[in-house]
């Protein structure tokens, strides 16, 4: 089970107490927010992607959709989801379960910065009924992120 691949990630980083596993689904953001009692904004979910390199991930804030003009600016290409069936094999972890940590080598892991105006956020940890809470630093960290990417829209403060 994919869990078992973050715990043990997580075990080697000090930090697999932190996993929380819920007796509930948080398998989009909207249930993960319940679970967690959290606004919704705040779960970092994890969106995976086929490019002509292989596969990539852009976690982002759980309110930021995908830009397509601004996801092509910045890959070079269209955005291409990965089709459900396919995202296991992959990416690692199964739909509703997808987390930037423990993933299938040659998965490249961007970060949105969607997610820069927290101090904290929730990101799910290989089941669909998990979570862990990091900062900012430390999702960087320990999803070893090639970077920070600007693909998102709907989540900025309305301009007054």
């Amino acid at each position: 089970m994919a869990i078992e691949r973050v715990r043990e990630y997580f075990l080697k980083l000090g930090i697999a107490e932190r996993i929380q596993e819920f007796d509930v689904s948080s398998a989009t953001v909207e249930l993960a927010a319940q679970a967690l009692g959290c606004a919704p904004e705040r779960i970092a979910k994890t969106l995976s992607f086929l490019t002509a390199q292989g596969c990539i991930l852009v976690v982002a804030a759980g309110d930021a959709k995908v830009d397509n003009a601004k996801y092509k600016a910045t890959f070079h290409e269209k955005a291409k989801m990965i089709p459900a069936g396919d995202v296991e094999a992959l990416v690692g972890h199964a739909v509703g379960g997808v987390c930037p940590f423990a993933v299938n080598e040659g998965v490249t892991v961007f970060l949105d910065i969607s997610l820069k105006r927290f101090e904290t956020v929730f990101p799910a940890c290989g089941s669909s009924n998990s979570a862990v809470r990091l900062t900012i630093p430390e999702l960087e960290q320990y999803a070893g992120a090639a970077g920070w990417v600007d693909v998102c829209k709907n989540w900025e403060d309305p301009v007054e």
